[in-house]
C-alpha cells in the first residue's frame, strides 16, 4: 500500500478537525501546539507531478524491503493555525478563534 505524504499530512489536518468538532461542547479547550511528524519515505519518478518526483511514505511492513539507499527520513513540523492566524483550538464556542471554523468537505470523506 503506497501513501503520499501529502495524503499523510491531510490524514493529520482531518484527525485534528475531527477532534475540534468533538470538543465543541466541552468546557475545556487545548490549542494545538507544534506538531512533529516523522516519515520514511521514497522518492519515485512521477510522469504528472511538476517536478518529475513524489514523496510516498514508507510503512513498517514496506521499510524492511526498501534498500537503504532508496529510503529517506523526512521530519516535518507543522503548527495549525487558523485562516485568520488564529490559534486552533480543540473546543467549540460562538466567538472568532473558537473550534475549527468552517470543516465542511474536510471531514466524512
Amino acid at each position: 500500500m503506497e501513501i503520499e505524504l501529502a495524503d499523510a499530512v491531510e490524514a493529520v489536518r482531518d484527525e485534528l478537525l475531527a477532534a475540534a468538532v468533538r470538543g465543541a461542547d466541552s468546557e475545556i479547550a487545548f490549542t494545538v501546539g507544534p506538531i512533529e511528524l516523522e516519515f520514511a519515505v521514497e522518492l519515485k519518478v512521477d510522469a504528472k507531478a511538476k517536478g518529475g518526483f513524489k514523496a510516498w511514505v514508507v510503512t513498517a511492513d514496506a521499510e524492511t524491503g526498501v534498500s537503504r539507499g532508496r529510503a529517506h527520513k523526512v521530519k516535518v513540523t507543522l503548527t495549525p493555525r487558523h485562516r485568520d492566524g488564529a490559534d486552533l483550538l480543540i473546543k467549540g464556542g460562538s466567538g472568532p478563534g473558537d473550534g475549527p471554523g468552517e470543516v465542511t468537505g474536510h471531514l466524512g470523506r
